[in-house]
């Protein structure tokens, strides 16, 4: 970590009424003086014309704010340059700041990194933020929030306390055994501590599924045969013309998603190509890629009209809902959703019928702790490491090392320890400003 002065765009680049230039870093008051005219009072917004100081030309009229180290979103001392969030304004501000001594642009992920470097916020957490600017539906946002308010954070803390109780003890037996005031050990006392700890890991791993696969959003692939309406419906799904519609027989090659919010759930509905024996190499591909990304499906919706086709279920492991469309021509058959995508006559239903599925596989965020593979993983092997040291019938070096191994796992998951080869790899995937 550099002691660069960082600066970037806070917000988003699009046109707006607001704009915020975030700053970090040991020249912060220098900058404040340079461009807002003195260092404002800290926490303590002020109103200022921002002036370029090579020029003395006014640049744009905000608010300037001061946050000294170490209370600052940071740690280090930060300011925000507040301003009118025009592109002109907005690169004036930017390219004034590029061109001082000491200052440069941020790195995607740079503010946050610093954050966690100075103890701000945990490796959970600043994974969290991330995902936070990433929600597009209200349970990805509820279970951002959950985790970038520290509850990972205060989970590992606990089990990790508890850890640490029972390697103390087991230390003690080993290290001071032969001392008069140290009784014999208590495997009891132990066991009284772990399980707990351990009834409480595994249930938390129970939800790590879903927890992970709400980043993700819930698979459903539209499947049938030729003409049987899977464009068209896509396209009443988005509201919008996404999917070319023709009458044609195998006019969708590729496959088009939707991404939608399904009663505040992530839902990613795919158009696929129609399932026949291809007519070229093209269309064959095409079935090829629906075939195999079906494997990862959370359901799959087989439209047939009226029913005329059955779907082979040991193609898929998927959940399948029968869907007979084109019901305005055709009557469902029993065991059918019956729809007209054209009409929208059973999409409600058809929505009524997927909602529950998905928050079934998805959860609500409410309750997520694991909300990534490396959480999980790690969790994964923590567990298994009290698993080991609940078998008391070995030597006590091997259940303390049980233990240290247990609490390096936990460490790992909000950054205690061992994390210098992933930190570039998370905080990559930042904006830039964040």
């Amino acid at each position: 970590m550099t002691m660069d002065t960082i600066f970037a765009l806070g917000t988003g680049a699009a046109r707006s009424a607001i704009g915020v230039i975030r700053l970090s870093g040991p020249r912060v008051r220098q900058a404040l003086d340079d461009f807002a005219g003195s260092l404002p009072e800290p926490r303590v917004a002020r109103f200022t014309a921002f002036r370029d100081p090579a020029s003395g030309e006014m640049l744009d009229q905000g608010l300037a704010l001061f946050f000294p180290a170490p209370h600052s979103a940071t740690g280090e001392d930060y300011a925000e340059f507040q301003i009118h969030g025009g592109r002109a304004v907005i690169d004036g501000l930017l390219g004034a700041l590029a061109r001082r001594p000491g200052l440069r642009m941020a790195e995607p992920g740079e503010f946050a990194r610093r954050g966690f470097a100075n103890g701000k916020l945990d490796l959970s957490q600043a994974e969290a933020l991330a995902d936070l600017v990433d929600a597009q539906t209200q349970a990805q946002c509820r279970q951002a929030l959950r985790i970038a308010s520290g509850a990972l954070r205060r989970q590992i803390e606990g089990w990790r306390a508890a850890l640490i109780d029972a390697l103390a003890l087991v230390e003690a037996e080993l290290d001071f055994s032969d001392e008069a005031d140290v009784g014999p050990f208590n495997a009891k006392r132990l066991r009284a501590i772990l399980a707990p700890t351990y009834a409480e890991m595994l249930a938390a791993l129970r939800t790590a599924p879903a927890s992970e696969r709400m980043r993700e959003g819930f698979l459903v692939m539209i499947m049938g045969p030729p003409n049987a309406g899977k464009s068209t419906l896509l396209n009443a799904l988005a509201r919008r013309d996404l999917a070319i519609v023709s009458p044609t027989p195998g006019t969708t090659r590729d496959m088009i998603e939707a991404h939608l919010d399904l009663d505040g759930l992530p839902v990613t509905f795919v158009d696929t190509a129609g399932l026949r024996e291809a007519a070229d190499e093209i269309e064959r591909i095409g079935v090829d890629r629906v075939l195999e990304r079906v494997e990862t499906a959370d359901l799959v919706l087989w439209l047939s009209a009226g029913g005329a086709e059955a779907f082979n279920e040991s193609a898929s492991g998927a959940d399948v809902l029968r869907v007979a469309s084109k019901s305005d021509v055709s009557p469902a058959p029993p065991g059918w959703l019956a729809l007209c995508a054209t009409s929208g006559a059973g999409l409600d239903s058809l929505l009524r019928e997927i909602s529950p599925r998905a928050g079934a596989r998805l959860g609500d965020g409410a309750s997520a702790l694991f909300i990534r593979e490396r959480h999980r993983v790690a969790a994964e092997s923590a567990a298994a490491s009290v698993e080991s040291a609940l078998a008391l019938e070995k030597d006590l070096e091997f259940i303390a090392e049980d233990l240290r191994s247990a609490a390096r796992s936990l460490g790992r998951i909000v950054g205690a320890v061992d994390v210098e080869d992933v930190l570039d790899v998370v905080f990559s995937r930042f904006c830039i400003g964040k």
